[in-house]
């Protein structure tokens, strides 16, 4: 556990806007494994967390079709970062292994609050 407190207080990226597909922005996060947090920084709540074996892939589905890929079974989290997605603020943490990364997602989910539970 003292690991992953040290990385969670020092091993995120810096925060960074969301990107919006309507105006050609793009993701700059891993392509492997790793954990992401997502805030609503006007209002300064966290939004939602996970993890991906892709990150780059598993955060595109964060916004519905056609911006987003993949799949996600809750439309009203996809809709809810589409329509604020001027305010909508991104960080993450890679890992080399998979299995890390989904045991500091659970150690992650609960340390802040957040709108969506992933």
């Amino acid at each position: 556990m003292e690991y992953f407190e040290k990385l969670y207080n020092k091993g995120w990226t810096n925060w960074k806007s969301f990107p919006d597909p309507r105006e050609g922005e793009y993701l700059n996060v891993p392509f492997g494994s790793g954990v992401y947090q997502l805030r609503n920084g006007r209002i300064g709540k966290f939004i939602l967390f996970g993890t991906g074996k892709n990150l780059a892939y598993r955060m595109s589905s964060l916004l519905p079709k056609p911006f987003g890929a993949g799949t996600r079974k809750n439309e009203d989290k996809s809709n809810y970062v589409l329509n604020n997605i001027q305010d909508i603020e991104y960080r993450t943490i890679s890992f080399i292994d998979n299995d890390e990364a989904k045991r500091f997602e659970k150690y992650t989910k609960h340390k802040e609050e957040y709108l969506f539970n992933s």
